[in-house]
């Protein structure tokens, strides 16, 4: 597999804290990877880092080999690389529809002019059709129509993804994507990011969710105090001495 996205030595300072120190890791091209490790290992600040939102004290982040490290999110998600977070971040108040129709904003860049003098109609259509094409492969389609608001927290949650994949991504970090689900929504959840992966998309995630984590990953890297900790496939990972260690009194939390 080729070498798709690549954490270089990546450090984050807060003051006297070091959050993340000398991380690396590659995650390979069309593969589910797994970040893992005790609470407070650095795993949401390592995403933060990846999508642009921290810009790391040190080292690299590299896509295709390019630095991406310290572009801004719009900029990292311009170049295929789109993350979802730990909490929420849909617009309650507008429709399930016009959720999914922000992430086609960079596929369909609105333009005032154009709308102005009615040139963006394809456009537009273009747009909504990608929308909804999200939202059908999400299993969300029939709520098209609610307001973000009021859906179920998992249905939240698979908002938020099908915002992400609206916007036809390279690379998906998921933060907790299953957090809320019960375990049949896991389940499907799980499915659908298999989907994804068969797709060509490459997946990153943070998740508590070990039996998930074990059962979906291709390889899992584990973090621990910021630093990293062990790297392999799922048996490898649940057997690794360090791993045990690291986790020793927090097995039902291990991510």
């Amino acid at each position: 597999m080729t070498q798709f996205l690549e954490v270089d030595n990546l450090t984050m300072r807060f003051g006297g804290l070091t959050a993340v120190d000398g991380l690396s890791f590659k995650v390979n091209h069309g593969e589910i990877h797994g970040l893992i490790g005790p609470n407070g290992a650095g795993k949401t600040t390592t995403f933060n880092m990846i999508s642009g939102f921290y810009k790391p004290t040190e080292g690299q982040v590299r896509l295709r080999g390019e630095d991406i490290s310290g572009l801004k999110m719009h900029e990292v998600a311009r170049r295929g690389v789109v993350r979802t977070f730990q909490h929420s971040t849909l617009f309650g108040e507008l429709s399930v529809l016009d959720n999914a129709l922000v992430g086609t904003h960079m596929l369909f860049r609105p333009n005032i002019f154009a709308a102005i003098m009615g040139w963006d109609k394809e456009d537009r259509k273009g747009a909504e059709a990608r929308a909804l094409e999200a939202l059908e492969f999400f299993g969300l389609l029939h709520l098209k129509d609610d307001l973000a608001g009021d859906l179920s927290h998992g249905h939240q949650r698979a908002l938020g993804m099908a915002v992400a994949y609206a916007s036809h991504p390279d690379v998906m970090l998921l933060d907790e994507p299953f957090t809320g689900m019960n375990p049949e929504e896991t389940r499907q959840m799980m499915g659908l990011m298999r989907k994804l992966r068969d797709d060509g998309i490459t997946i990153l995630l943070v998740e508590h969710d070990m039996q998930a984590i074990m059962g979906l990953c291709d390889t899992i890297t584990c973090m621990s105090f910021g630093k990293f900790l062990a790297e392999g496939g799922p048996e490898e990972i649940r057997h690794h001495p360090a791993v045990i260690e690291a986790y020793l009194g927090g097995a039902r939390h291990v991510a």
